[in-house]
């Protein structure tokens, strides 16, 4: 399977954790199309802050964020195969999509100052990355069980009933943001 470089070095390891070769391609590619459009480049994803409504002293990188919430979300999926299989299952090609492609919309939300620093662009104004990311992965033919993932990962996906891949990205990206803004520091 072609794959941008760009994108390789960004999801290498996390798309080759998606075993059907066509969803897998369909991630890479919307992450290409997105990279494409966006004014940020792939260096950037490594230093901003992974959310702008951290403060200054936010030192968790874009990516660390997006990676951990991947693998996060495959290990919860893999925990429920394994302790409820039939009766709760999850498919680990569709999460794992999901989990990578959730914020792939923020690529076009995000603008970079004179300063370089990260903030909220015109287009973010009006779109939330929910919106925007379904309309990339729609454009290089990712099914709907991911676009559902990608659309309901964020607080619009409240107002909806959410698969149980959908749940399990919700609460891995949730997880690992909400401490960061409301934990008890002791």
């Amino acid at each position: 399977m072609f794959m941008n470089q760009e994108v390789k070095e960004l999801w290498g390891e996390e798309l080759s954790l998606i075993k059907n070769e066509t969803l897998r391609a369909q991630t890479a590619k919307t992450w290409e199309l997105a990279l494409n459009r966006s004014v940020l480049k792939p260096h950037d994803l490594n230093t901003i802050p992974f959310t702008l409504l951290a403060g200054a002293d936010m030192k968790v990188s874009f990516m660390a964020h997006k990676r951990s919430v991947v693998h996060i979300a495959r290990d919860c999926g893999e925990q429920i195969n394994k302790f409820y299989g039939n009766d709760l299952p999850v498919d680990m090609d569709v999460l794992i999509a999901g989990a990578i492609l959730a914020d792939v919309g923020k690529l076009l939300e995000y603008e970079l100052d004179a300063n370089g620093k990260s903030i909220q662009g015109s287009y973010g104004k009006y779109l939330r990355h929910p919106f925007s990311g379904v309309s990339l992965a729609e454009e290089c033919g990712v099914c709907p069980a991911v676009c559902h993932i990608i659309a309901t990962h964020a607080g619009e996906g409240n107002m909806v009933k959410r698969t149980t891949e959908a749940y399990i990205v919700h609460h891995a990206d949730f997880m690992t943001f909400e401490p960061f803004k409301d934990r008890l520091k002791v």
